[in-house]
């Protein structure tokens, strides 16, 4: 769900020029995508669609290896999938787009839709920072709308929520990077990018910028989680505490 209404969205606003789509219904679609994902993930794996939050789940003992290895494995899969359904789905147009020249960089380049690449002005430390912090934001939001010892969303609203979150990660921090925070988001369409007519060069553009939306997602979990626990989950209120405060909330709401 997620990587076809997300890498569909951009397919339509490059191809379309403009005309059928703007930035922000790029947003709107991964925000969408994230949230029918969530749901339709959610009893079997209980959501997991972000390669680095399963490796963070797996650092910090919530996910067994051999577990985090399958949901790895899927999540790589799909997004491959997702990226060949795109390809098939416009391929009219991008070869009209393109007059049959499917290129990285350039006036038609269309690369750019199905993985992420810095925009020109960026420097690469620039650009790993912006994926990094995005994705300790992205980290600090889910650990926020799950724990049940803080303020956790209502049941049944998180994957909205997930899907706001992401909507606001990508309207505040997109510029520079395009917001991969996620590398089964980014690598595999990358993979089928280069064996679909695009090349070698989608590994080296950009400072071989590839290896970034691989990299800083990780680390930017690991950080989003140390700073949760540090500044958040530590100062918790015990069980007994939490069960108090809502039933008083019943009683004041009765």
């Amino acid at each position: 769900f997620t990587q076809v209404f997300g890498l569909s969205s951009v397919a339509q606003v490059v191809l379309g020029k403009g005309n059928t789509g703007q930035y922000l219904s790029i947003n709107m679609a991964f925000g969408i995508g994230v949230t029918l994902g969530i749901h339709a993930s959610g009893g079997v794996s209980g959501g997991h669609l972000n390669a680095a939050i399963t490796i963070m789940e797996c650092v910090l003992g919530h996910l067994n290896w051999k577990k985090a290895t399958a949901y790895l494995i899927g999540q790589f899969l799909g997004s491959f999938m997702a990226a060949a359904t795109v390809f098939g789905l416009y391929y009219d147009a991008l070869y009209d787009y393109t007059n049959g020249n499917f290129t990285v960089t350039g006036p038609t380049a269309t690369a750019l839709i199905f993985s992420t690449y810095p925009a020109p002005n960026v420097s690469l430390l620039g650009a790993f920072f912006t994926e990094f912090m995005a994705t300790v934001m992205l980290v600090l939001g889910v650990q926020v709308i799950h724990d049940e010892k803080n303020n956790a969303a209502l049941k049944g609203t998180q994957p909205l929520i997930c899907g706001i979150l992401v909507l606001g990660i990508g309207l505040g921090m997109g510029m520079n990077t395009g917001y991969a925070i996620n590398p089964s988001r980014d690598l595999p369409p990358r993979l089928f990018t280069a064996i679909a007519g695009w090349g070698t060069e989608v590994f080296t553009a950009g400072h071989h910028w590839w290896w970034v939306p691989v990299t800083a997602p990780i680390l930017g979990s690991l950080t989003g989680a140390l700073i949760y626990k540090l500044f958040i989950e530590f100062h918790n209120q015990p069980d007994e505490g939490i069960e108090n405060k809502k039933e008083q909330r019943g009683v004041e709401t009765s």
